[in-house]
């Protein structure tokens, strides 16, 4: 009886030891999301002249068919982009749950009424992921009529770094800006991207399949 009352401290310990483990681990995440995201251009004007065309990131279209705030931030930051230089732009995204049509749809109709020509806008209509995105974006580039050098990647400030990181494994010569972070959603999207990171590294280094 002794010997049971006494196990169960000891599972607690090691149970709140895993616990601590696990939110200081979580912390370290948050700040590594967080210094490379403070890393990562904010405007326009701050980016190099040597790019040749822009991918644009998806994110959620409103059952109404209307870009979610977020997306209309990403495409304002991409009009700001194709307006310093005339180049291709990429956009990227399926139709995902509750939404009317595939994401890219909706981003070139709302580019082009923001005054880019729609000869100009390449559509990726299959892709549900990051990693989707830049992969089937780079298929577009390689069948352009240019030569593609470098791209610029248009998306939320904090899942810049990573789509950049996700670039280099299909050989896409990336750099990126990014469009502010709805302060509502701030946890949440700070939170799921730091998973996001743990699960690229985990397929890149240990090859997983997740």
């Amino acid at each position: 009886m002794a010997k049971g009352k006494r196990k169960k401290p000891m599972i607690l310990k090691i149970l709140l030891i895993l616990v601590l483990l696990g939110v200081i681990s979580f912390c370290g995440l948050l700040a590594f999301v967080c210094i490379r995201e403070g890393q990562v251009p904010k405007a326009a004007a701050d980016l190099p002249e040597d790019y040749d065309a822009v991918i644009v990131l998806g994110a959620q279209v409103k059952p109404d068919g209307e870009p979610s705030v977020q997306l209309g931030l990403r495409l304002d930051r991409a009009v700001e982009v194709y307006e310093r230089k005339q180049v291709p732009v990429v956009v990227c995204g399926a139709k995902g749950k509750d939404e009317p049509e595939a994401e890219a749809y909706t981003m070139k109709r709302c580019l082009e009424d923001k005054g880019i020509p729609g000869e100009k806008i390449l559509t990726d209509p299959d892709s549900f992921n990051t990693e989707q995105n830049l992969q089937n974006a780079k298929k577009l580039l390689e069948a352009y009529p240019e030569e593609i050098r470098k791209v610029i990647i248009v998306s939320s400030d904090y899942h810049v770094p990573r789509a950049m990181a996700l670039a280099e494994d299909p050989g896409l010569n990336a750099s990126g800006v990014g469009s502010p972070c709805l302060q509502e959603f701030w946890i949440k999207n700070h939170s799921r991207e730091s998973l996001a990171w743990v699960k690229y590294w985990l397929k890149k280094y240990l090859h997983l399949s997740l």
